[in-house]
């Protein structure tokens, strides 16, 4: 069989190695000839004394095809659905074989690779760190739609089966073994095939190593049915913890929830109908082709380099200068020493250079605890921190970060001072969220190799920057942090020069369409909490606690003195909402005693003065137009980034949406949002919501043009 490799020994023992079209094993169209091709050859031969499973790529199996199922349409469901029962009645053929089938895992094998696997009798793995497997179909909005429902909860119990279904949980071999995912592991990749041979011929005469556990009589699922007391107790609670967590905005959760408990009550071939219903259910959800578009295809694409000069040869950073040992500062250090970069952490004092490096070795620590890190590797982390006040520590740097306040003087007086420690041909990288490269760039003597590297607070745990291109940064400089960012395992998104870029600027229109919806006169506790319900990580009131409106006060006077306040539009409400929480009450923010709401060990209250000044009773307006107004001034304001070219691409607002300012998971992005709402119901909501709240919500030109093309936002 073309594409799978048919080899029967003298044992009797047929080895199938996938070796598909293309990088890698997947579950298309070729993949279903080959698989009913190769049961039916199975089924056929005389003298069969077991099966082994292999992969001749790096992967076992990469999972489902991807492509496709973008494609699906409702009208295609019964199509959809009768393609999976066929798949599965092959399947459920392979483990009804009167011989032991084994898996020899060599690589990752997720999504429909572990249902594969699940569907032979013994399991054996590559122990180690680049196999990773487990089902997380759920991170795309999908649900594992081949048996691995079904087969999971069978196999590990409902309770044991959840957090890999509901949470897409991936484990190395060593934790599969341990949770009973897989039966073996051996040490090297050459093992594998010989050991699962040498498996089967142990199993010669015990006719038990070719029945799956489901199919033994008399088999009772692990932890026991939905009717037993301690079952009962999780699946009453588990509806209203996963209510919590997804705010009802992702059905593929309830769904797989759904089909999980299905899976423990019904017989075993009526819960794999279902759970074939549960996944063409879910593949034509926007929700789905959101998700899948951008998590996964734009993901790919950005953190590809797509944005990456082509031209240029790769840049790795091997000492990097951090100016400013603080917050953002000790962040990346931590970020750069962990990948082995040299690092000189400089601020005003030893003392304050070494509180920065400090943070690394709190962190470290931590794992070292933990046992994910030896003592010996924490100490080789930390020795790469070289803490200093002293400018000349920084020569021979090949990039240098600048980490101080948002103070243009302050960034501009630290550029002239320090710019000439770099080595030759070095960049120099401004931390800044707002202010335009281009301008901070003119304290330079090489404005070509001076480029923003916008890192998220805090840097440890938030994986994107950033990266901003003035109007002389060369392609040299963009490949530098492009590839440094990527040598620290972040993700890059590259835009042009603007007041705020893109993610401060769009994030700015959160919190001021809250304010301005205060303003008007709603309660602010239901703004927050409807700010919440259309998937915002925190309501606008809420994060404008958390930012600091002292911060936003400081931005506001800086970008006054630049002479480029209010250049993106009306800065009335902000304007207002400042000068009654600081000038007039001193609430700067929740680090600052208090903002809109009251801080305490018990929790938050809103602050009542804020209530008493602004909500009207008898203000009358939807909770839809309510979280429409919170949501559209982001899209709008990204499509507005995206028109004037700020935004270089539609996957890098999209990404940068959800990892850098907190879209909605289930929008896919503040732009691919725009492809399943409907440009033209867009550009009509937009209409409505402009009429009643004004200009703000006018449609940007950029959809119109899409809908003159009959085009999408790709």
């Amino acid at each position: 069989m073309s594409g799978f490799n048919y080899e029967k020994d003298a044992d009797g023992i047929v080895t199938v190695t996938m070796d598909m079209a293309g990088p890698v094993n997947s579950m298309n169209t070729e993949f279903d000839r080959l698989w009913i091709e190769m049961v039916d050859n199975l089924e056929k031969e005389d003298g069969l004394t077991g099966v082994v499973i292999a992969s001749a790529k790096k992967t076992f199996f990469a999972g489902g095809d991807l492509v496709g199922l973008l494609a699906e349409q409702p009208e295609d469901s019964e199509a959809f659905f009768n393609r999976l029962e066929d798949m599965k009645t092959v399947m459920r053929r392979l483990e009804k074989l009167p011989v032991p089938v084994v898996s020899a895992i060599n690589g990752a094998a997720l999504g429909g690779g572990f249902e594969i696997c699940l569907s032979t009798n013994y399991r054996i793995a590559y122990n180690h760190k680049s196999v990773q497997i487990g089902l997380p179909e759920v991170s795309l909005g999908l649900l594992p739609g081949g048996g691995g429902v079904v087969r999971m909860v069978n196999l590990l119990g409902l309770q044991n089966a959840l957090p890999f279904l509901l949470e897409g949980k991936k484990v190395v071999p060593a934790k599969a073994l341990k949770a009973g995912m897989i039966h073996e592991t051996v040490e090297t990749i050459e093992e594998l095939v010989p050991r699962a041979k040498a498996y089967i011929l142990e199993q010669k005469g015990n006719e038990a190593a070719a029945v799956q556990p489901w199919d033994v009589k008399g088999f009772k699922i692990p932890g026991g049915n939905v009717s037993s007391p301690k079952l009962a107790q999780v699946i009453s609670g588990a509806p209203a913890m996963l209510a919590k967590k997804t705010r009802g905005l992702l059905p593929a959760p309830e769904q797989i929830l759904d089909c999980a408990i299905e899976a423990a009550r019904l017989n075993f071939e009526t819960a794999m109908t279902i759970e074939s219903r549960g996944l063409t259910n879910l593949v034509v959800t926007p929700e789905a082709k959101n998700i899948i578009s951008t998590l996964f295809f734009q993901m790919n694409k950005v953190n590809g380099g797509a944005s990456r000069p082509k031209d240029v040869e790769p840049q790795l950073t091997k000492k990097v200068g951090i100016l400013g040992a603080g917050m953002m500062g000790q962040g990346i250090a931590y970020s750069s020493a962990m990948v082995g970069i040299e690092v000189v952490l400089k601020d005003i004092s030893v003392e304050a250079a070494e509180k920065g490096k400090a943070y690394t070795e709190k962190l470290l620590a931590k794992r070292v605890s933990k046992g994910r890190m030896t003592e010996e590797k924490k100490s080789d982390i930390l020795a790469l921190i070289k803490p200093t006040a002293d400018d000349a520590d920084l020569q021979g740097c090949d990039l240098i970060i600048e980490a101080v306040f948002e103070n243009i003087e302050l960034k501009n007086k630290i550029t002239a001072s320090t710019e000439k420690y770099l080595a030759e041909g070095g960049v120099w990288g401004s931390n800044t969220s707002t202010l335009p490269i281009t301008q901070l760039a003119e304290a330079s003597e090489k404005p070509e190799n001076f480029i923003g590297i916008h890192f998220f607070s805090p840097v440890d745990k938030m994986p994107l920057v950033e990266i901003i291109c003035g109007e002389k940064t060369s392609d040299v400089a963009l490949a530098k942090a492009f590839d440094y960012t990527r040598q620290i395992k972040k993700t890059p998104i590259v835009v042009n020069d603007s007041l705020g870029f893109y993610t401060s600027r769009t994030f700015g229109t959160f919190m001021d369409e809250g304010v301005r919806i205060l303003q008007d006169g709603a309660h602010p506790v239901r703004i927050d909490n409807l700010g919440k319900a259309v998937g915002m990580p925190v309501g606008p009131l809420s994060v404008q606690d958390e930012v600091s409106i002292e911060l936003t006060r400081k931005a506001a006077e800086t970008q006054k003195e630049m002479g480029v306040y209010g250049k993106f539009g009306d800065t009335s409400a902000q304007d207002e909402i400042i000068d009654f929480m600081i000038t007039q009450n001193s609430r700067g923010g929740r680090h600052h005693g208090g903002g809109f709401y009251e801080y305490s060990d018990g929790g938050k209250t809103i602050w009542q003065p804020l209530v008493e000044k602004y909500f009207n009773a008898d203000y009358d307006i939807s909770d839809e137009d309510v979280k429409d107004r919170i949501l559209f001034r982001q899209v709008i304001e990204t499509l507005k980034c995206l028109e004037t070219n700020v935004l270089r691409s539609v996957a890098d607002g999209n990404i940068g949406s959800i990892m850098g300012i907190g879209a909605p998971v289930w929008t896919g992005g503040f732009i691919q949002f725009v492809n399943t709402y409907g440009l033209e119901k867009f550009q009509a909501r937009c209409g409505e919501l402009a009429a009643k709240y004004g200009e703000r919500f006018e449609c940007p030109a950029i959809v119109a043009g899409k809908i003159a093309a009959g085009e999408t936002f790709q």
